[in-house]
């Protein structure tokens, strides 16, 4: 969607145009609701976590200055909103030292992975997030799955472009230690055996 259009909305809802909020949020709901469950990790959370996401949205529409996508800024109040509840329900993180990681095993994984059909390997991939804490696996899903750029992860996430750099390469670490725990024995035979 282009930011005019959205533009054009938020001036209408300012205006006293309740009603048309209601295109914002169809068009931004799964957007929220999916990065409120990668993050909180409970359907039910996450739909309580997207609805408050939406009345902030709402409530602070007049000081959006377009200075960044909608996007952007609605994943922002999203990610906030979501920290905030993992606070006060005081989730626990996974920790995976990094200091198990190798440049081999990285190239190991990326190899091991593809050969596994897409879908398994969504999945598969899925999976070894949800065992990376919630920061660094909201992380690695702005920049690979939602495809945004590490300026506009620096503005959701309140951090430099150059902490997000640092930030998505420590995550990527973490991520290859993971994957290389969580693959079958076979894939990396299969690995093994064509090199």
């Amino acid at each position: 969607m282009s930011t005019l259009e959205d533009q054009h909305y938020i001036n209408l809802i300012i205006q006293g145009d309740h009603n048309a909020f209601a295109v914002l949020v169809n068009r931004y709901k799964n957007m929220i609701f999916s990065l409120a469950l990668q993050m909180v990790k409970n359907r039910e959370e996450a739909e309580d976590v997207s609805q408050e996401t939406f009345l902030k949205i709402y409530n602070s529409l007049s000081k959006f200055k377009g200075d960044s996508k909608f996007s952007t800024w609605s994943y922002k109040i999203a990610y906030h909103t979501c920290l905030d509840h993992l606070k006060k329900n005081k989730k626990e993180e996974n920790n995976i030292s990094i200091e198990e990681f190798s440049v081999q095993l990285t190239k190991t994984m990326d190899n091991a992975l593809s050969a596994l059909e897409d879908k398994e390997r969504q999945q598969t991939i899925q999976n070894c997030l949800n065992l990376l804490p919630n920061d660094e696996n909201f992380l690695l899903t702005l920049f690979y799955f939602d495809e945004k750029n590490l300026q506009e992860i620096g503005k959701i996430m309140n951090i430099s472009a150059n902490n997000a750099k640092v930030k998505l390469f420590r995550s990527r670490q973490k991520l290859a230690v993971i994957l290389k725990k969580q693959l079958e024995p076979e894939i990396l035979e299969c690995y093994e055996r064509e090199r």
